[in-house]
């Protein structure tokens, strides 16, 4: 992990320490990569209830509630679905707060991508019961750093939607 990744987590795992909330993850292609981040800052089992990675869609549907129609229809790398995952990951772990990713990582060996969707094309979604953030990354750098940058982004906003929520440490 990156030294941006370390001080992001830190960051993540103090503001929630303080205001004793919890999180939980639900992630498609990312395999658990934000889970990780967030568990290898020391003190993370104060807040961390758990992650779920839903790699297939009958996991999205069935564990984490997304509505196999979304699915049908818009396929499983949209903006839908990743609320839709947050949400689930809220209620199965019963948590404040939840971030979600969904997406193609690639390698597609089609051109066009899979079912219309382009390598790249990741979901990212960041929330709580009241409000989600999205956010859309379009730009295939290779499978590798397509990962990286989805962990790397997750983490980003959950801070920055931590902060919103919550507040700093110089605000209170």
């Amino acid at each position: 992990m990156d030294l941006d990744l370390k001080v992001v987590s830190k960051e993540i795992n103090e503001i929630l320490w303080r205001n004793h909330k919890t999180l939980s993850t639900a992630e498609s292609c990312t395999s658990g990569r934000v889970a990780s981040v967030i568990t290898a800052v020391p003190g993370a089992s104060q807040y961390f209830k758990g992650g779920v990675v839903s790699y297939a869609n009958e996991v999205k549907i069935n564990l984490l509630g997304v509505d196999a129609q979304v699915i049908e229809e818009q396929t499983p790398v949209c903006e839908e679905v990743a609320r839709q995952m947050v949400k689930g990951a809220l209620r199965v772990f019963n948590t404040d707060y939840a971030v979600s990713v969904t997406g193609f990582a690639g390698p597609g060996g089609v051109e066009n991508g899979k079912n219309g969707v382009l390598v790249g094309t990741i979901w990212i979604a960041v929330g709580n019961s009241q409000r989600i953030e999205t956010v859309m990354l379009e730009e295939d750098n290779g499978r590798d750093k397509n990962l990286a940058s989805a962990t790397s982004t997750a983490m980003h906003m959950l801070l920055e939607f931590l902060k919103a929520d919550l507040g700093t440490e110089e605000e209170a």
